[in-house]
């Protein structure tokens, strides 16, 4: 079996001392730049991994992440949710972290959680999802200077330039226009989007795409909404059916909307009618819908990038600055 790197083999690469490569894996902010740069290469290189246990005693540092685990609702849409936990399970193992999830039934449950969690040492940092305007939860880890990457923007007014805190989102009006032009390229002009009530911020980037596919291709379609369920969404493209046949595809803001849309299409006659989901979970894969895939573990790996640096084995995050502040990934069109 070979031998795993050490600490002295990191050193001797790096041409560094052993307690240099020591204070970039536990204080890297002392170190000069440029040397936490080569140490970090030739950690990367070797693939030196620190005993996590004997680490946590010394820096007395959990080396844990905490992440909310939402409660099970049923329905189509947890998918992407279990993939991007599971993908950040396993790159945070490779860099020696763990995760600690936990569970609260609201916004001000989760900051109670993340009080206790942080005030018994047992977690570093903290992932949160399912952002909103003015969510308390970012709010209340700033303040109490906690570590924190959020998975989905601040959704300020200018969270690029100004950015609010760290963040990973998917780019939703990439992957819709990316979807319309699709429809619009073998279907026609009239394509519908069918998307969640306004005021949503996910739900208002997505459509954004689809406007402005369609305001490129100088077409026109209905705009359609409902609340995420496959009853209204088939109920609410039926009655489109039935007042304007002359649609040629709809796009939706998610899979469960899609499969709505499906089923009322294939009860008017028109199970060819092309319809593209968000999300690309296996459900639609099984009924063969195209879909939009959000790339979570792109997501779990920006997210560590962000809390850590790209080869860091400790907590050690970016400034909020502009530019360096967020990951934006970009999803990719599944066509079936």
């Amino acid at each position: 079996m070979a031998k795993l790197p050490t600490v002295d083999d990191v050193a001797a690469v790096a041409g560094v001392s052993r307690q240099t490569v020591s204070n970039v894996l536990n204080t890297p902010g002392i170190v000069r730049p440029s040397t936490r740069e080569r140490v970090e290469r030739a950690i990367a290189d070797l693939g030196y991994r620190p005993h996590a246990a004997a680490r946590r005693l010394r820096t007395r540092r959990s080396s844990t992440i905490g992440i909310h685990l939402d409660p099970y609702a049923g329905g189509i849409s947890g998918v992407v949710l279990d993939r991007f936990v599971h993908a950040l399970a396993e790159r945070a193992s490779e860099r020696g972290m763990r995760l600690q999830l936990y569970a609260a039934r609201s916004p001000a449950e989760e900051i109670a959680r993340m009080g206790e969690l942080t005030d018994g040492g047992e977690i570093d940092a903290v992932v949160i999802t399912g952002t909103f305007h003015g969510d308390p939860r970012t709010r209340w880890l700033d303040e109490h200077g906690i570590p924190f990457v959020s998975f989905g923007r601040p959704w300020g007014e200018d969270d690029v330039s100004s950015p609010a805190h760290l963040w990973v989102d998917v780019d939703g009006a990439a992957g819709t226009r990316s979807a319309t032009e699709h429809v619009l390229g073998i279907a026609g002009p009239r394509v519908a989007f069918l998307g969640w009530p306004s005021g949503s911020g996910t739900g208002d980037d997505r459509e954004r795409g689809w406007i402005e596919a369609m305001a490129a291709a100088g077409a026109t379609g209905r705009r359609l909404a409902c609340e995420e369920s496959v009853g209204l969404a088939r109920a609410e493209v039926a009655e489109l059916l039935a007042d304007h046949s002359d649609v040629d595809g709809i796009v939706c803001v998610s899979d469960s909307l899609a499969i709505g849309a499906h089923l009322a299409a294939a009860a008017a006659g028109r199970a060819d009618l092309p319809i593209v989901g968000f999300d690309n979970t296996p459900a639609v894969e099984a009924i063969g819908l195209s879909s939009v895939e959000q790339l979570p573990e792109r997501v779990a790996a920006g997210v560590l990038d962000l809390l850590m640096g790209p080869t860091g084995s400790v907590v050690d995050p970016r400034p909020a600055a502009a530019g360096a502040a967020h990951v934006l990934v970009e999803p990719r069109l599944v066509v079936r």
